[in-house]
């Protein structure tokens, strides 16, 4: 057996163990397939044909990388003139017969990095040694589509592979990689376009078997699911990550209409558990048309330590009488007055567990 994405490489060798000389032996390989006939050697205008004198040989080395799975087969065909003048030219044909299999199994899961935060989409994929002894993979890189920029987040600080040098995977054993995609600017500007890239990338894994022998495969494009925004669509632009307890604090949000229609907004604020809103609820935001925005600057109060979630947003469509609700927006940590953290700032940086959030819409 040969493993799919290996280069499969043949000598063939035609002998004249006859008592007499073969003219003008030509020979013609093609590997067959369930789906295609594929032309290895002896197809080309400019062949050569050979004689052959007793005990003689024509030699040819062939090579192709296998990109199909199941039962290939080897066909050579040899033609040739016996010494005989008044003889026909003849022909046979060989077949030798050998099967492809998978070499990986190869299984993805995408993520939403948190839906009012950041519009990131990360990549989990699942790389599983199926053949019969261990491999070293050599690569495992994401080909982001022209959509998209990626992130590997397979190395430590100083650049090592998690995995370490050499990556050996002994067989029915498994790899993680992650990556974060991030759209591209002309996508974040238009939540219509965002919305439709649903086209990532494909993963590109090069390996080589115990032997040494070297395969790559390819995944086909992988697809993500479509972001559903609804009409309207809240993200937070700009928020602290540590903040003082009992000291307001603001955050900018950004609302877009993302419907055919103009909407006129009425922001309203709910009780939220260890924070108090400062400011007016039930104020008119005013009519967004189609495709525009609007910025709100918030303020808010923390009452208790810890880390604490800011819920309690929400818009009122009033031609529809329709609520958006707003829940578990984003995080803060709530410090003492006293702490160091206010003293030596920390840069909390989102991780993939902040995983897709939805909010709920309401009829009211």
């Amino acid at each position: 057996n040969i493993y799919l994405g290996e280069t499969f490489s043949s000598y063939i060798c035609v002998h004249n163990d006859s008592t007499q000389s073969a003219k003008d032996v030509t020979l013609k390989a093609d590997l067959q397939t369930s789906s295609l006939r594929i032309p290895l050697t002896g197809h080309q205008s400019d062949s050569v044909a050979r004689d052959l004198d007793p005990g003689q040989n024509l030699d040819e080395v062939i090579h192709h990388e296998v990109k199909e799975i199941g039962t290939h087969i080897l066909v050579c065909e040899v033609s040739y003139s016996p010494q005989t003048l008044t003889s026909n030219r003849m022909s046979f044909r060989k077949f030798f017969k050998f099967q492809v299999v998978k070499p990986l199994d190869v299984k993805t899961k995408f993520y939403t990095a948190e839906e009012f935060i950041s519009d990131e989409v990360y990549l989990e994929a699942q790389v599983q040694n199926i053949t019969s002894g261990p491999i070293s993979l050599e690569k495992v890189t994401l080909e982001s589509s022209h959509l998209f920029t990626v992130t590997a987040l397979n190395t430590k600080d100083d650049g090592e592979s998690v995995f370490g040098q050499v990556n050996c995977v002994p067989a029915n054993a498994s790899r993680q990689f992650l990556y974060c995609l991030r759209p591209q600017d002309s996508l974040t500007a238009d939540l219509r376009l965002l919305s439709g890239a649903t086209n990532i990338g494909k993963l590109d894994i090069v390996w080589r078997s115990n032997m040494g022998e070297r395969g790559r495969l390819q995944t086909s494009q992988l697809q993500r699911m479509a972001p559903e925004y609804g009409d309207m669509r809240l993200s937070v632009q700009e928020l602290p990550n540590i903040v003082p307890l009992e000291e307001p604090f603001d955050f900018l949000c950004r609302i877009i209409n993302t419907c055919e229609r103009s909407l006129d907004i009425v922001l309203k604020l709910e009780p939220c558990a260890g924070l108090a809103w400062c400011g007016v609820s039930g104020r008119q935001l005013g009519k967004l048309e189609p495709a525009q925005s609007v910025h709100i600057n918030l303020t808010v109060v923390p009452l208790m330590p810890g880390l604490q979630n800011i819920s309690g947003i929400r818009l009122v469509d009033t031609f529809l009488k329709r609520t958006y609700e707003y829940d578990e927006l984003a995080q803060v940590f709530v410090t003492q007055k006293d702490t160091d953290f206010l003293q030596h700032p920390v840069e909390v940086q989102h991780t993939p567990a902040e995983l897709h959030l939805t909010s709920t819409e309401v009829a009211a």
